[in-house]
C-alpha cells in the first residue's frame, strides 16, 4: 500500500560515531560528521503551518517493513529509538526536525510509523 500512495524514499542523519584521534577532536574543534540512512518506502504529506512563512511541516509514514532493515543494521532495539536518536530528516534536498512520532500498534505489535518534522 505504502509503494502505490508514495513510494518515495527519505534519508534519515545520524550523528557519526567515530572521531579522528588528534588532540584537534577533543576540543571540539572539529566535526564528526553525519551517517545516511535511506528509509524507502515512505508516503510524505506536505502539512499546513500556522503561517504562511518559509518554515515547512511533512508528515511521513512508514512501514514495520521498511524500518526492520535500518533497526538491524544500526543495533538498536526499534524503530522509536531510531527517531529519537535521529538529527533529522533529508526531504527533497531540504532538512526537517523530527518534532515527534506516533507509533501505530494492532494486538500490541507496531506496524506503521507516522513521523512529523518541520523545516
Amino acid at each position: 500500500m505504502l509503494q502505490t500512495l508514495g513510494g518515495t524514499g527519505v534519508i534519515l542523519l545520524f550523528a557519526s560515531a567515530g572521531m579522528p584521534t588528534d588532540g584537534t577532536a577533543e576540543l571540539g574543534l572539529v566535526d564528526p560528521g553525519v551517517e545516511q540512512a535511506i528509509i524507502a518506502p515512505v508516503i510524505v504529506r506536505e502539512l499546513t503551518t500556522e503561517t504562511n512563512g518559509p518554515r515547512r511541516r511533512i508528515e511521513l509514514v512508514a512501514g514495520r517493513s521498511a524500518l526492520a532493515p535500518l533497526v538491524s543494521q544500526r543495533n538498536v532495539a526499534s524503530a522509536e529509538v531510531l527517531f529519537e536518536t535521529a538529527l533529522g530528516v533529508v526531504y527533497c534536498g531540504d532538512v526537517f526536525h523530527i518534532q515527534g512520532f506516533v507509533v501505530e500498534r494492532l494486538a500490541g505489535v507496531a506496524y506503521l510509523y507516522r513521523v512529523e518534522a518541520m523545516s
